[in-house]
């Protein structure tokens, strides 16, 4: 955490010794932004602290970066008036919105992000009628690439899910294997992880057998009465410095993912539709809790 936001902390402890609940952020002077899929302060800051400095130095803003523990707990602090921003994925987005009606800044692209079904070029599976009566491995629950994508995937080329085919969660790393052993017929994966196989094993034919749409973006999303002075400044920093941004955002090990990538400042809610109808092909009608929890 920064030295300033320490000192902050220090003094309102000395004021109000008593308070128990952190004070929501909503100062139009600073922002406090959350990321869903990173867990502690420590990995925050090595992925995003750079970024966290590039956008205070775009927006002439504090911006302060709020460790969550989960999806979840990235709701309750919206609800609670203790994050102004967050940066979610698709999957989560549709629920986050749900539940807190939180307005979009920006989408930030992903490169070659689409869901695919991978086979054994060298095995039965040709095409996605040969997966009629198999069993297909998916990713962790609610997973926009691993799990609800290669479903609408299956589903836009005529399988039922949980009916034509059986569904099988399974660790990627553990269904490669089970895949290589004849265990399984297909995985549902996205571009980057069928990479990974490939090098991991490198005398292993795959082939892809069903590939989707392009996913919609991961987005950044504004707290539905936080300061919009203050989020129309984040909003005009990505589109004025958007390469700036970018350079900082990938800094970070992990966010290799955005590389090649933009930020888009037209995305709209209707964009997402298509994540919803995933969440309806595996049987999940409503969207007021995160698949998997």
């Amino acid at each position: 955490m920064k030295l300033r936001a320490l000192l902050a902390a220090a003094a309102l402890a000395v004021a109000v010794p008593s308070l128990a609940v952190p004070s929501p952020a909503s100062a139009a002077d600073s922002l406090k932004i959350a990321v869903t899929d990173i867990e502690g302060l420590e990995a925050l800051q090595s992925e995003f602290g750079p970024f966290e400095d590039a956008l205070e130095k775009s927006t002439g803003l504090d911006i302060e970066l709020f460790p969550v523990g989960s999806r979840t707990a990235a709701v309750e602090a919206i609800n609670a008036g203790q994050v102004d921003l967050v940066l979610t994925g698709p999957a989560e987005y549709v629920v986050i919105k749900e539940l807190t009606d939180a307005k979009i800044v920006v989408g930030w692209q992903r490169p070659d992000y689409f869901a695919q079904v991978v086979a054994l070029a060298d095995g039965p599976i040709r095409r996605v009628a040969d997966l009629k009566g198999k069993s297909v491995a998916f990713g962790s629950v609610g997973s926009t690439s691993q799990h609800l994508g290669p479903a609408q995937a299956l589903t836009d080329l005529g399988l039922v899910y949980g009916q034509d085919y059986e569904p099988k969660i399974i660790s990627r790393n553990v269904a490669v294997e089970a895949l290589i052993c004849g265990d399984i017929a297909a995985i549902g994966m996205n571009y980057s992880h069928l990479q990974r196989a490939r090098e991991a094993y490198p005398d292993v034919a795959f082939t892809v057998v069903a590939r989707g749409r392009d996913l919609p973006n991961d987005i950044l999303v504004a707290r539905a009465d936080a300061d919009p002075a203050a989020i129309d400044k984040v909003r005009k920093a990505f589109v004025d410095n958007g390469k700036s941004l970018l350079a900082a955002v990938l800094k970070g090990e992990d966010n290799q993912k955005y590389k090649g990538g933009f930020f888009l400042a037209t995305v709209e809610d209707s964009d997402y539709d298509y994540v919803r109808s995933m969440y309806k092909t595996i049987g999940v009608d409503g969207f007021k809790s995160f698949v998997g929890n």
